[in-house]
């Protein structure tokens, strides 16, 4: 389902809608009576913690307190929402007019985002998101006009990674679909892992007796797991002097989907590190609604990785 006014921000401030309203007082009039959601870029945060909005040219507005954040004014979302906003688009209903200046509010396009994603959203929607934030357990993201969701690391891609900057940046455009949209909560949980392919969709391409590049992902006593793609790793046999994130060469020995197992054999240690961060092209799904995800292959009768959206 498009999600229209309710992107993250950032998307739409140099948008020819977004400018056409910024533009003039009139554009703007029309937005108030409109009730758009607009963006503008904050430019400062005063003493106050009201936030100083550019928008159009010689056109400004003040973003005060209390509208800065839903959640700010009971304490549940922090100052920092509205000091880290500097520099930043923010979204924003415009809610009146005090001489040439704007009065805006970012919380009420913040309800109105809410509303639309815990009233038309379903499980298995895909809804695009920017990411703002990495933690150890996972990915924050702005899933529609600065409304955070958490994305945990064990939800961001079937190869296992040790933190999530070996697979996202900040500021970066991504998918993501729902896995709950709780009413009762207020709060859209959601995951990232089942837009990245299913095992026989990661092997199109590889093939036993080809030699490629890989990541080591994991260094047990048994072996070595090296990840091939982010939804697809494999394991060879132990090999001294290698430690996770090293980029390696990997000759593929055999593929063997009835055990749902890669079985490679490193060849060299690279001498570069990367890392393997999400592009466009990783993506099998990117919009829609997905009711069943089997990530195992139909022949494995051994492990079943799926994911049934409710």
């Amino acid at each position: 389902m498009p999600q229209g006014e309710y992107l993250p921000e950032g998307r739409r401030l140099e948008s020819p809608r977004n400018q056409n309203y910024t533009s003039s007082h009139a554009g703007m009039a029309r937005a108030m009576a409109d009730g758009a959601v607009l963006e503008g870029m904050a430019v400062a945060c005063e003493p106050g913690r009201e936030l100083t909005v550019q928008l159009g040219p010689g056109l400004w507005g003040t973003i005060p307190r209390e509208e800065g954040a839903l959640g700010i004014d009971t304490g549940r979302v922090r100052e920092i929402a509205l000091l880290s906003r500097v520099g930043r688009p923010v979204c924003f209903h415009v809610i009146d007019r005090m001489g040439d200046r704007y009065i805006l509010s970012r919380r009420s396009a913040q309800e109105a985002a809410l509303d639309w994603l815990l009233e038309e959203l379903a499980p298995g929607e895909v809804i695009d998101c920017t990411v703002t934030h990495l933690e150890p357990f996972g990915a924050f993201v702005d899933m529609g006009c600065g409304l955070p969701s958490l994305i945990g690391i064990e939800n961001i891609s079937v190869s296992r990674i040790a933190h999530p900057r070996e697979r996202f940046a900040t500021g970066q455009q991504i998918h993501a679909a729902v896995l709950e949209a709780d009413r009762r909560l207020e709060r859209v949980t959601l995951t990232h892992r089942e837009l990245l392919g299913t095992w026989k969709e990661n092997l199109e391409g590889i093939t036993a007796g080809q030699t490629r590049v890989g990541i080591v992902r994991g260094v047990p006593d048994y072996g070595v797991f090296v990840e091939l793609t982010p939804n697809l790793s494999g394991l060879a046999e132990a090999k001294a002097g290698l430690t996770v994130g090293d980029s390696v060469s990997v000759y593929v020995k055999s593929i063997l989907p009835d055990r749902m197992k890669v079985k490679l054999i490193v060849i060299d240690r690279l001498e570069h590190r990367r890392r393997r961060l999400v592009t466009p092209d990783d993506y099998y799904i990117r919009s829609g609604r997905i009711e069943r995800w089997v990530y195992s292959p139909s022949e494995c009768r051994g492990k079943y990785v799926a994911t049934h959206f409710a």
